[in-house]
């Protein structure tokens, strides 16, 4: 890992992802967890706040840059709950199947090099009733914008550590093995369309669901 990956981008996903649209969207999405909490790509901590301290038992943060992870120590001493950290090497999570009440994911499926995969992981280690919380940005309805994010994606990824425009946030659930149980989707205001529309609500793992 480079100086830029290492010290620069941590910084700059830091303060992209803590624009005001987007933590608007973190109010609306973190209060729903509860138990044992797994938030996937955790980084800075910006979820934190939002947890709902009568409702969570602790949170497992993963992600795979402990620089990140570093730039959250301030957010952590004032949380109410135990926050536990765990790197990332890989799209395969290292808990137990059944150990978690909760997976929260937000603006990190874009990043994730094999998302089917870390969705199918994800599935595994909720206990039945459990369920995951996620709000993410991806693949626009619109086809003009749709065009743009393809030619853009490319060079984004290579200056935003991995994250693709043009992802479609419903299929990757569905083929992870989760069904939706509500889903919203719109553009974020104040922010570019290419990058601003945005999936968020709640899913469950399919064979689960009836």
């Amino acid at each position: 890992m480079g100086f830029y990956d290492k010290h620069v981008m941590p910084r700059v996903v830091n303060c992209a992802c803590a624009s005001k649209p987007i933590m608007k969207q973190r109010e609306k999405v973190v209060p729903r967890a509860y138990g044992t909490v797994l938030e996937i790509g955790i980084g800075t901590g910006l979820n934190l706040p939002y947890y709902d301290v009568r409702k969570v038992q602790r949170v497992i943060g993963l992600d795979p840059s402990e620089s990140s992870w570093d730039l959250a120590s301030e957010r952590v001493s004032k949380l109410a709950f135990p926050v536990e950290f765990i790197g990332l090497p890989s799209e395969e999570i290292p808990l137990d199947d059944d150990s978690v009440d909760t997976v929260v994911v937000t603006f990190s499926l874009c990043t994730i090099p094999d998302p089917v995969a870390a969705l199918r992981g994800m599935a595994k280690v909720l206990r039945a009733g459990g369920s995951l919380i996620f709000c993410e940005h991806g693949r626009s309805p619109d086809e003009s914008v749709y065009r743009w994010q393809n030619r853009i994606t490319p060079l984004w990824k290579r200056l935003a550590g991995g994250c693709h425009l043009n992802r479609d946030i419903p299929q990757l659930l569905t083929l992870g093995g989760f069904a939706v149980s509500d889903i919203e989707a719109d553009y974020l205001p104040g922010t570019p369309r290419a990058a601003g529309y945005n999936f968020w609500g709640s899913a469950r793992p399919a064979e689960l669901e009836v």
